[in-house]
């Protein structure tokens, strides 16, 4: 069970994080009869509550009763963390906080609906609810086709913060094969249990067609205090080791390399003073493989912000991105930035402000430029993807912005089908050195994936490496992700099992686990068809092979070819008796 006096333990090494990582002047949670109640409506800010740090006080070895999960688990495969900018299927959204926050979600989905091409998903309380938001979303001119609504319960509209962010696990690209979609989660740095508990009903019940493995962390974390690239870069603050008093530097470093295969850099937080969240995207935000957008303060110049993003300019130059300013102010506690932004796919969404010192300064106008310039990717003076700026005001006061109330859903990475993608399938166990006994029940693990849905699982053994897949493990069975296996009397030092997944389109893709695993006991590599005789049905399936640059399926002696020293191999083995 998590405890939260240890969630917070690391905060309580910062005293003046914990007391300035607060706008207690604003409504939020209530604390009622010493548990804390999110009213529908309220304002809930991105940093912690008055309530919340009341709530802490009272309870300083309370266990979450929402969650029960330990972190360590690896994904299972090879593992790629996609950057925002690659390509999404969708945004997922929670309908929470104030009308004003309200609004500014549905003028998101307008645009991601229809510019940014990806679906809207919307998480609502209650059906009565999704019938208001549908009303709403309607009215700001969404595509609704585009809108998908998951019923659950949360706590406030930061999903950047608690949501699931996704991996890709398999090898996408490979003839036949593809990666799957996973969901690595962390211990939300809020009290706020029906938003740390969310990834973990979406992974395997969000979507009703496919289930998505979820694998946690088991660091305290919020989401936004994360930015990467695609091609294995990230970046936090120094929030995550405050956080995480009983692990360094390298233990956090070497969580994400294993969890989302990333090399990750730590660079110093704002003071909260500046940002009460300290999260990394208030004030960067990487658009492509080699650029990234970061905050500049004109008017702060010298300030500590304005150093920490001037360091960090000079620093992502140095490991070859090119940089791009935005203006930045702290006006009243309130931090306006513009490099909280949301990119999807070709569509950007922009903060802009009606702040009067911001107009006046013309803050808009300049990140509109500089924004324009960052995504002018030709260098053709246009840019290339399409920027729509949205007045931010009512979440910049809640000390956050768009990209705080948004998680991305990358891509399926099925290969063209017949009607849309084909799905893919990872096969997770037995890609290590393993050797089974026939007779033995094994469990048998896979995970699949599919732009739309999936329909049924067939299971085939092969005994020759892959070359053939002759014997039917399962077929059309459901698509449950696991099956205790009754190995077969087939002894072999070559086995391999494939997994065919298929959706209800028609389309189909497969997968085979990793390497050869042993079958124990005496192998007859003749019996090609294991059928436990070799006969004639055998002499036909060698003599289709016997041909040293077509097969390797009576490739006997492994030395790569079919040939006449096969033969002699095979016709020694030619009696239905000479194989046990």
């Amino acid at each position: 069970m998590r405890c939260f006096a240890a969630l917070f333990a690391g905060l309580a090494l910062c005293p003046s994080v914990l007391a300035q990582q607060v706008q207690s002047d604003r409504p939020g949670p209530i604390l009622e009869d010493g548990r804390l109640v999110y009213p529908e409506g309220a304002d809930i800010p991105r940093s912690m509550t008055q309530a919340e740090r009341d709530y802490m006080a009272l309870h300083p070895a309370q266990q979450n009763p929402f969650t029960d999960r330990i972190g360590g688990t690896r994904p299972p495969g090879p593992i790629a963390c996609p950057g925002e900018y690659a390509p999404a299927q969708g945004i997922l959204m929670s309908w929470d906080g104030t009308t004003a926050q309200n609004n500014i979600l549905a003028t998101m989905t307008k645009y991601i609906t229809t510019t940014g091409n990806a679906d809207a998903y919307m998480v609502v309380d209650t059906v009565a609810e999704q019938t208001s938001v549908t009303t709403s979303l309607n009215s700001a001119g969404a595509n609704m086709a585009r809108v998908k609504f998951f019923v659950r319960t949360t706590d406030s509209i930061w999903i950047r913060d608690y949501g699931p962010r996704f991996i890709y696990i398999g090898t996408a690209g490979v003839a036949g094969q593809g990666a799957v979609r996973g969901i690595v989660d962390h211990i939300y740095n809020r009290p706020r249990p029906n938003d740390d508990a969310f990834p973990l009903w979406f992974g395997p019940s969000g979507f009703a067609s496919k289930k998505f493995g979820v694998y946690d962390l088991g660091m305290t974390h919020g989401g936004g205090n994360f930015h990467l690239d695609s091609m294995g870069r990230s970046f936090a603050t120094q929030l995550i080791q405050n956080e995480n008093p009983g692990l360094s530097a390298s233990d956090i470093i070497n969580t994400w390399h294993d969890f989302q295969n990333v090399n990750t850099t730590i660079l110093p937080p704002f003071p909260t003073s500046i940002d009460s969240t300290q999260h990394i995207d208030m004030w960067m935000q990487i658009i492509s493989d080699n650029r990234v957008i970061i905050s500049d303060w004109p008017n702060n110049v010298g300030s500590t912000q304005d150093v920490i993003c001037d360091n960090a300019a000079t620093q992502l130059a140095s490991m070859g991105y090119t940089v791009f300013r935005t203006p930045a102010r702290s006006l009243s506690g309130t931090h306006y930035t513009y490099a909280n932004m949301v990119v999807c796919n070709d569509l950007v969404l922009l903060p802009t402000y009606t702040n009067s010192t911001m107009t006046s300064a013309g803050h808009n106008a300049q990140a509109l430029a500089a924004v324009q310039q960052a995504f002018d990717f030709n260098n053709d003076g246009i840019p290339d993807k399409t920027i729509v700026q949205v007045p931010c005001d009512a979440l910049a006061t809640s000390a956050g912005v768009m990209h705080c109330i948004v998680m991305h859903v990358p891509a399926h990475l099925g290969a063209p089908g017949v009607n849309g993608q084909c799905p893919t399938a990872h096969v997770s166990t037995l890609n290590s050195a393993t050797i089974l006994t026939p007779g033995q029940s094994f469990p048998l693990t896979w995970l699949t994936d599919d732009d739309k849905n999936i329909s049924t699982i067939d299971i085939h053994y092969s005994a020759n490496g892959g070359v053939s897949f002759p014997l039917t493990v399962a077929s059309n069975i459901t698509d449950s992700g696991t099956l205790s296996w009754t190995v077969p009397n087939r002894p072999t030092t070559k086995a391999r099992v494939r997994v065919t997944v298929r959706d209800l389109d028609g389309n189909a893709g497969t997968d085979v686990n990793d390497i050869n695993f042993t079958v124990s006991g005496t192998p007859c590599p003749a019996d090609l068809n294991l059928d436990s005789q070799v006969d004639d049905a055998d002499f036909v399936s060698f003599a289709g092979a016997y041909d040293e640059y077509l097969s390797l399926v009576g490739d006997f002696n492994g030395d790569g070819f079919t040939d006449d020293s096969d033969f002699v191999l095979f016709a020694g083995a030619y009696d239905e008796f000479a194989c046990p």
